[in-house]
């Protein structure tokens, strides 16, 4: 019984947690949240729901209006798979008779009939099965099913034909009313432990001006707040409501914190968006699938013309600039390379390797026990070839890359992999300045290493964005430059591809 108890007070927290995400966002006149509800709203989607400003229109994955979204919450004490299939199931849910995409059919009938406006979203801190053909149907960035996928033509024989086949026999609709279903469905995972959402909450809660829990506090009082306003039969707040029920708990501790924040962004976060605390928005999620880029000749002819007049117009305006950057790697690299080290700028990074920080060049004071490099300089044939490096920060990625050069036509003199001293991981760069320096110190030894014929440099990056950025500050010394990224969903081979050349051959 005890450990019962626990499962589902652990549960509430979640629950609860997802909803101060969401509400705190009242608190930002900037953001288009207006209205946020608690424990309301159809069946089996009814733990949260947002709605949105007409008037600042958010967009789903097929660029429609998206007026409200009803998220259901599922939690358990230990993690584990689904699949497609779970969702027709309804012992998966804890239910005895309707599963969830019975639950979610029922509500986009009655509130979405034609599968626009409103979404209707699982959260669980279960993971989508590896093996599943239900993770390829799935958009990283918003979580929605790709429905252009789903329904592509094919017989009932193919594995897309297999999932609809088995969701609309176990619904009893047909191809029409399944498809309409699939553009509200959303299945997001966020296996965020309770203790790092807590961490999150507390930074988002200062920018807001609310009351931060101070961390030798073994209680969340947030948790008891939201449910003790459902007690109330408080279940829905809009900003003034919710900016009333803050004061009267006592939350709310001043002003909130403004930085002149400039954001960019090539895929969604999944749940902290930066319109929500960004002065401006550079945009670049249309020219993605997730993280696959649609088309490759975009990087030169379209994304990097968008960021450097993007940066170059808030360099001109802001002698000091905060960049917040949910980017590829070569996006990060390529924001250094416009605000370089010789822009007179002041630049500082939100950096989320652990937590939300932010890191700058001059954050900290150097600490000889900070990790340095461990570099290895392995031979590829004729030295006057190009030069491979492999960067390895937050894991290591030599054995990826060397299969990458090995299967590719372009001809390498030299690889240099460069790993931290005791081996990589997602806290081995300490903060801005350590990052800074290790930006320089690579590209000192990529200069020393090269022939004086400066054959071209290729570059493979698993870094925070931070190093990144300092690493792209530094373009100009390194030459002609390409820069790679790594099919993390699995459509180009678990391999990698080129994506930017710098500096950008003039049209």
């Amino acid at each position: 019984m005890t450990q019962a108890v626990a499962v589902r007070r652990d549960g509430d927290a979640f629950q609860a947690r997802q909803f101060w995400w969401r509400a705190a966002n009242l608190l930002n006149p900037q953001s288009p949240v207006i209205q946020v509800g608690f424990e309301s709203g159809p069946k089996g989607f009814d733990d949260i729901w947002v709605a949105y400003d007409p008037a600042r229109p958010v967009h789903d994955h097929n660029g429609q209006r998206l007026l409200r979204e009803h998220i259901q919450c599922k939690w358990h004490v230990s993690l584990n798979d689904f699949g497609y299939a779970d969702l027709t199931s309804p012992d998966w849910i804890n239910a005895t008779t309707t599963s969830l995409l019975q639950r979610a059919r029922a509500a986009q009938v009655v509130h979405a009939p034609e599968g626009v406006g409103v979404r209707f979203k699982l959260i669980t801190n279960w993971r989508v099965a590896q093996n599943d053909r239900l993770r390829e149907l799935i958009f990283q960035g918003s979580k929605t099913i790709r429905t252009k996928d789903l329904f592509d033509g094919g017989s009932d024989r193919t594995w897309r034909g297999q999932i609809r086949k088995l969701w609309r026999d176990h619904l009893g609709i047909d191809d029409k009313e399944l498809e309409y279903l699939a553009r509200t469905l959303a299945i997001d995972t966020d296996a965020t432990s309770l203790d790092d959402h807590r961490e999150h909450l507390n930074n988002l809660f200062e920018a807001r001006g609310l009351a931060r829990v101070p961390e030798t506090e073994s209680s969340f009082r947030y948790d008891d707040i939201a449910y003790k306003w459902l007690a109330q039969g408080r279940l829905d707040f809009n900003r003034d409501s919710f900016l009333d029920a803050v004061k009267r708990e006592g939350l709310l501790q001043g002003p909130q914190k403004h930085h002149v924040a400039f954001g960019v962004k090539s895929f969604e976060h999944p749940f902290d968006k930066l319109e929500d605390r960004c002065t401006e928005i550079l945009d670049l999620t249309a020219s993605f699938d997730d993280r696959r880029i649609r088309d490759q000749t975009e990087w030169e002819s379209s994304l990097y013309p968008q960021l450097s007049s993007f940066l170059l117009a808030a360099g001109k305006s802001n002698v000091s600039l905060r960049l917040v950057m949910d980017t590829h790697v070569t996006l990060a690299y390529a924001a250094g390379s416009v605000l370089n080290i010789k822009s007179g700028r002041h630049v500082e990074i939100e950096q989320r390797t652990l937590g939300s920080t932010i890191w700058s060049a001059t954050d900290s004071q150097p600490d000889p026990a900070w990790s340095i490099w461990e570099f290895e300089h392995l031979s590829l044939g004729d030295p006057s070839a190009g030069m491979a490096v492999a960067v390895g920060l937050t894991h290591d990625i030599t054995a990826d890359v060397q299969r990458y050069l090995a299967s590719d036509e372009q001809l390498m003199g030299l690889l240099l992999v460069a790993k931290p001293k005791g081996g990589a991981g997602a806290q081995v760069v300490k903060s801005g300045r350590h990052a800074f320096a290790l930006a320089e110190t690579l590209a000192q030894e990529i200069n020393a290493r090269r022939p004086v014929e400066r054959p071209d440099l290729h570059l493979f990056v698993a870094a925070p964005n931070a190093f990144t950025f300092f690493l792209g500050q530094r373009q100009t010394s390194l030459g002609r430059n390409t820069l790679y990224e790594f099919d993390f969903e699995g459509s180009n081979g678990r391999s990698y591809k080129p994506a930017l050349t710098l500096p950008v051959t003039p049209v």
